[in-house]
C-alpha cells in the first residue's frame, strides 16, 4: 500500500502540471484571433492572458464544486475513489493534452480530465462511481450545445459588425479602426473567464484527492491554498504561450479580420462566462473554435477551411474516449501496489518527455505562429499608402479602395 500523505503529494503535483498544460494549450483561445489581426503583438498577448488567468481563478468555485462532488461520487454514503485512481486519471489526461499539443490540435484539456478521471474510477470502484446525470447534464450537452450557440452568435455579430463599418464607410484595419481596441478588451474578457472555468477543475481535482483522504469533508469547497496554488500554475502555463494552437486557431480555421476576431471573442467570452456560473465543466476550446468558424461564415468573402475544421472534430469526438482507456490503463497498472504507480510515473514522464523532443524537431514560437499573417498585413498598409499619395486626380480609384477597404 502506498504511504497515504506520499499519494496525495503526488496527486497534487500530477494536478498542478496538468493545470500548467491547461494553461499553454488553452492560450490560443483567448489570443489566437488578436494576434493574427495585428490588434496586439505576441509576447504582450500571452502576458495579459497569464495576468487574467490568474485573476479569474478567484472569481467563482462553481466549476470546481461540479468535479469535487458532481462527476464522481465520493464521500457521504457515496463509492470512494482512492488517490491511485485520481492519480491514473490525472496521467491519461496529461499524456492526451500533450499529444494534441504536438499534433497543433485545438482539444478539450476539460474532457482529457473528466475522461481520464472516468476511466480511472471505473477501473477502480466500478461503474457505478460515475453520477451519469451529471456527466450528461453538465458536461455533455454543454459539449454539443456551446460550440453551436457562440458560433451562431460570432455569425451575426460578424454580419451586424460590417454591415454596421460599411453604411458608416468605417474601416476595419487592425492599426487604425475602433475594433483592433474591441479585440483587446474582447480577448482579455476571454482570458478572464478561461481562469474562472478552468482553473476550477484542477481545483475540483485537488479538493477530490483530499476528500479521498479523509483530510476534507465531502462536499465541502476548494480550500484557499489549491484556489491560488491552480491560479498561479494555469497562469504560468498560458505564459509559455502554446504556439501550435495558436497557429491552428489564429490561421489554421480561417484568415481572421479584426471586426470578425471582435466578434469572436465577444460570443466566446459570453459563453464561458455565463456557464461558469452556472457550474457547467464547458470545455473552452470547443466554444472558441465555434466562435472562430462562425466569425468565418458571417465575413463576406472569407473562407473557412473545412479540413481543419474536421480534424479539430475528431480531436472533439475522441478525446474523452481516449483520455479515458489512457486512464484506465494507469489504474490497472496502478492497482498492482506502489510498483504500479511507480511504473505509471516512470512511464508517464517518459512519453511527455519524448513528445517534448519530437516537438523541437519542428519549433513553434511567437516568431513563426502566425508571421505569414503579421507580413501580409505589412504589405496591405505600405500598399495603400501609396496609393493614397496617387488617387487625387482618380476619384474611381478612391471609390474603388472604399469598397474593398470596407468590404474587409
Amino acid at each position: 500500500m502506498v504511504d497515504l500523505t506520499f499519494m496525495v503529494v503526488l496527486v497534487i503535483v500530477l494536478a498542478l502540471f496538468f493545470d500548467f498544460t491547461n494553461g499553454f494549450h488553452d492560450t490560443a483561445n483567448a489570443m489566437a484571433t488578436p494576434i493574427a489581426t495585428g490588434a496586439i503583438k505576441a509576447k504582450t498577448a500571452v502576458a495579459l492572458a497569464a495576468v487574467l488567468n490568474l485573476v479569474g481563478a478567484f472569481l467563482s468555485t462553481e466549476v470546481a464544486k461540479t468535479i469535487s462532488g458532481g462527476i464522481i461520487r465520493e464521500g457521504g454514503g457515496g463509492l470512494a475513489i482512492s488517490p491511485e485512481m485520481i492519480f491514473a486519471g490525472l496521467m491519461g489526461a496529461v499524456v492526451w493534452n500533450m499529444l494534441t499539443w504536438l499534433l497543433g490540435l485545438p482539444s478539450s484539456s476539460s474532457h482529457a480530465l473528466f475522461g481520464g478521471l472516468i476511466g480511472a474510477a471505473i477501473v477502480g470502484a466500478g461503474f457505478g462511481v460515475i453520477n451519469y446525470d451529471v456527466v450528461v447534464s453538465k458536461v455533455l450537452l454543454p459539449a454539443v450545445l456551446a460550440p453551436l450557440i457562440a458560433g451562431t452568435v460570432a455569425f451575426l455579430s460578424t454580419r451586424l459588425a460590417y454591415r454596421i463599418t460599411t453604411r458608416k464607410g468605417a474601416v476595419a484595419n487592425p492599426k487604425r479602426g475602433g475594433f483592433r481596441y474591441g479585440q483587446i478588451f474582447s480577448s482579455s474578457l476571454v482570458a478572464l473567464a478561461h481562469g474562472t472555468n478552468d482553473a476550477q477543475k484542477t481545483m475540483g481535482v485537488i479538493t477530490l484527492v483530499l476528500v479521498a483522504a479523509g483530510t476534507q469533508p465531502a462536499g465541502s469547497g476548494p480550500l484557499p491554498w489549491v484556489i491560488a496554488a491552480c491560479g498561479l500554475a494555469i497562469a504560468i502555463g498560458t505564459y509559455t504561450g502554446g504556439w501550435r494552437i495558436i497557429r491552428t486557431l489564429g490561421s489554421g480555421l480561417t484568415e481572421v479580420k479584426p471586426a470578425q476576431g471582435f466578434a469572436a471573442e465577444s460570443s466566446t467570452a459570453s459563453a464561458i462566462l455565463a456557464s461558469s456560473h452556472l457550474g457547467f465543466a464547458l470545455s473552452t476550446t470547443q466554444v472558441a473554435s465555434g466562435s472562430v468558424i462562425g466569425s468565418g461564415l458571417g465575413r463576406k468573402g472569407a473562407q473557412v477551411r473545412w479540413s481543419t475544421a474536421r480534424r479539430i472534430a475528431v480531436g472533439w469526438v475522441l478525446t474523452l474516449p481516449a483520455a479515458a482507456v489512457v486512464g484506465a490503463l494507469a489504474a490497472a497498472v496502478a492497482h498492482l501496489g506502489p510498483a504500479g504507480v511507480i511504473i505509471d510515473a516512470v512511464v508517464g514522464t517518459l512519453v511527455i518527455a519524448l513528445m517534448f523532443l519530437v516537438s523541437q524537431r519542428n519549433r513553434v514560437s511567437h516568431d513563426n505562429a502566425i508571421s505569414g499573417l503579421d507580413h501580409a498585413g505589412e504589405v496591405v498598409e505600405i500598399k495603400r499608402r501609396k496609393k493614397k499619395r496617387k488617387s487625387e486626380a482618380q476619384p474611381e480609384e478612391k471609390m474603388a479602395e472604399q469598397l474593398m477597404e470596407a468590404g474587409e
